[in-house]
């Protein structure tokens, strides 16, 4: 019996968006929703790169995500979430090489992600895949 394969597309609004904020929310602790998350604010990020928005699929069933944007100089990974039983089988390590073959294509030359100090697992595949620690503070503001 052949193994299910593993599917990787583009994001469907609005109708793959239940599924994709439930794997956020049970992703662990690295992956804190905010407002910024929501279906309005979520449908504004689709107008702007819905190709920077991928999902893993396997049987129907949405198992993985990566969002991805770009602001014409500088490219950023958001929520890069694998369901748990499908952690440590490549999926991850999948939608970031196409996130960043999407970026490429854009011509995007670096981008950045944010990892909390304390997500341990998410830092030591970053650092596998040839990420720097960068000596920053990072600031967040809240606009209305």
């Amino acid at each position: 019996m052949t193994k299910p394969e593993i599917v990787l597309r583009s994001f469907r609004f609005p109708e793959d968006y239940p599924a994709v904020t439930q794997l956020w929310s049970q992703a662990g602790p690295g992956i804190q929703l905010r407002r910024s998350d929501e279906i309005g604010e979520i449908a504004k990020k689709i107008q702007r790169d819905p190709e920077l928005f991928l999902i893993a699929e396997l049987n129907g069933e949405i198992i993985g995500s990566v969002l991805g944007g770009y602001d014409g100089r500088r490219g950023i990974m958001y929520h890069l979430a694998v369901a748990q039983p499908y952690r440590r089988q490549g999926i991850a390590e999948r939608l970031v090489e196409v996130l960043e073959q999407r970026l490429r294509e854009k011509g995007c030359i670096r981008y950045y992600l944010l990892v909390t100090k304390d997500n341990n697992e998410a830092i030591q595949f970053y650092v596998h895949r040839g990420f720097e620690l960068l000596d920053l503070f990072v600031y967040g503001k809240d606009l209305d």
